[in-house]
């Protein structure tokens, strides 16, 4: 919630104190690339900032997943020396592949503008954070892992800056600041009550998709280092956005994932079971034989693009990254975007400028625009939405329209209006399990602790959730967290808090926006190596 000072006044006994210039919420590409640039600045004007990043992961990178493909724009503009500074990007992707697959059969579809790789490295986020944040550090840093911000603070409707969670039981740190930055990534929870609070949202409300990804190592008969491959079609149906992307990095080792637009409308879709049923396709599954799963994780991820943009500046701060929704979709990618937003934010604040316009005029905002209408024209249908895409590529993103978004809270259909798709068991050897998966990410949280899962009403997870869509949390959910208990004609919702990979879904697809994903305790959470 955002408290007052006179509130927080009541709430100051025996909590500590801060002091920052700048606060920045969030060690991701985007918050750790505008402490960077705001500490190069300090010293290109002969001047000094007090920064400050704050990060809810135990460590940085603990929490981070992303494909990832990195386009290096951004970052040749932030630190230019870092092929010789001991970068962890290596891996320059060596070709690209764009399939379409029916059940059986793979074909071969030419690979889209916005998709080609030339230039590209294929990435650890996890470890390019943990790099970034020693730059950071060396500039001279402060970073916080294991600190989430859990409210903001105002003064006469001003940001002053925010307080951590409770952590076994002590009050949370205030930490002050003359600028707050949320870099949060896809739906933050302050930046959720920052932009209702001060009416930021954009012409759309932002749209996500849900992207689940495992970390394998393969046979070195079927490793091809640097190769790049992204499917539509099959395992989904035609009116369900989504495809899977295949990676090859270094070392045998290979990203799979799989995204699902959350604006699908059948309550029976998992995207969790998408991904396992993908990897049995005949043309995929020999790359997975003889390998070995070694990581597994689940995010949510912005595709609201140009028109979801919200009003990035707020009184005393900004929305930076993926808490504003930069991911170029078409590209699949939202890093460099991300990054770019944050060292932009860094100069406005020195220059006095105008963020919203800055951004806007940057290479970003062109680079948005000029895409804007690809991923909603899939609302059509896959053959469309491809056609539509097609068009706005030839075209450059010169149509006179601006194409609106579905709501993704708003598009599940009734249970009884859909058939209940029936994914086939896992052989534990190419596909798995929720519950064993979730072991891989090394999740914990504090036994004891109070739920950061909170029902706004628990009375409507039966009478609506249950009654009417058949519990979609149960399916959507990449973690077994909710679970339906029917003892006789009587049913309740269990909520597995400590399993949560913080993925946000269920803050986003819950039909009646009944789920509230709350700060959990400093550090809980999935614990990410190389994600």
């Amino acid at each position: 919630m955002l408290l007052s000072m006179m509130e927080l006044e009541q709430a100051l006994v025996n909590r500590e104190q801060m002091e920052f210039d700048v606060v920045i919420v969030g060690a991701g590409p985007a918050g750790l690339s505008a402490a960077i640039r705001l500490k190069q600045l300090c010293k290109q004007h002969e001047t000094e900032l007090s920064v400050c990043v704050l990060e809810k992961g135990s460590e940085v990178g603990a929490h981070i997943l992303s494909g990832a493909v990195l386009e290096p724009r951004a970052l040749n503009e932030l630190l230019p020396d870092w092929q010789s500074s001991g970068a962890p990007i290596t891996q320059k992707v060596s070709n690209d592949k764009f399939c379409f697959l029916s059940q059986h059969k793979s074909f071969s579809l030419p690979t889209p503008p916005q998709m080609k790789n030339d230039g590209n490295y294929i990435i650890s986020l996890g470890l390019f954070c943990r790099w970034l944040a020693k730059q950071a550090e060396a500039l001279g840093v402060s970073i916080f892992p294991g600190f989430p911000a859990a409210d903001v603070v105002s003064e006469n409707n001003k940001v002053v800056g925010v307080i951590t969670s409770e952590q076994d039981g002590q009050p949370g740190v205030l930490l002050k600041s003359k600028h707050l930055m949320l870099a949060e990534g896809a739906r933050g929870s302050l930046t959720r009550q920052l932009v209702k609070h001060f009416n930021l949202q954009g012409e759309c409300e932002q749209t996500y998709g849900l992207g689940i990804k495992e970390i394998w190592q393969v046979d070195s008969k079927q490793h091809k280092p640097g190769s790049v491959m992204h499917t539509v079609g099959w395992p989904l149906d035609q009116n369900t956005y989504g495809g899977s992307f295949i990676y090859h990095l270094e070392n045998n080792k290979v990203a799979v994932g799989f995204v699902v637009g959350l604006d699908y409308a059948n309550p029976y879709l998992s995207p969790f079971e998408e991904l396992q049923k993908f990897k049995t396709h005949p043309s995929i599954k020999p790359l997975f034989e003889n390998g070995e799963r070694i990581a597994y994780g689940a995010r949510a991820l912005t595709e609201g693009g140009w028109q979801s943009i919200p009003t990035l500046s707020f009184p005393g701060g900004f929305l930076i990254g993926c808490a504003a929704g930069f991911m170029n979709v078409p590209k699949i990618k939202g890093n460099h975007t991300a990054m770019k937003s944050g060292m932009l934010a860094a100069e406005c604040i020195f220059n006095k400028a105008d963020f919203d316009k800055t951004l806007r005029e940057s290479w970003v905002g062109k680079e948005l625009h000029e895409v804007r209408n690809i991923r909603p024209g899939f609302k059509f249908g896959l053959a469309p939405g491809l056609c539509n895409a097609a068009i706005e590529s030839i075209t450059h993103g010169n149509s006179p329209w601006t194409l609106k978004h579905k709501v993704d809270y708003k598009t599940l259909k009734p249970a009884k209006q859909c058939k209940k798709i029936n994914y086939p068991k896992p052989d534990n050897k190419i596909t798995f399990d929720r519950l064993t998966s979730v072991r891989l990410t090394a999740v914990s949280h504090r036994e004891g602790e109070l739920s950061h899962l909170v029902l706004s009403n628990p009375e409507k997870a039966i009478s609506l959730n249950y009654k009417v869509y058949d519990s979609p949390e149960q399916y959507y959910c990449p973690a077994a967290v909710y679970e339906i208990i029917e003892t006789g004609e009587q049913a309740r919702l269990q909520i597995n808090a400590s399993n949560c990979i913080h993925c946000k879904t269920c803050d986003i697809k819950d039909p009646s926006q009944n789920i509230t994903w709350e700060t959990p305790e400093g550090g809980d959470g999935p614990n990410y190596g190389e994600m």
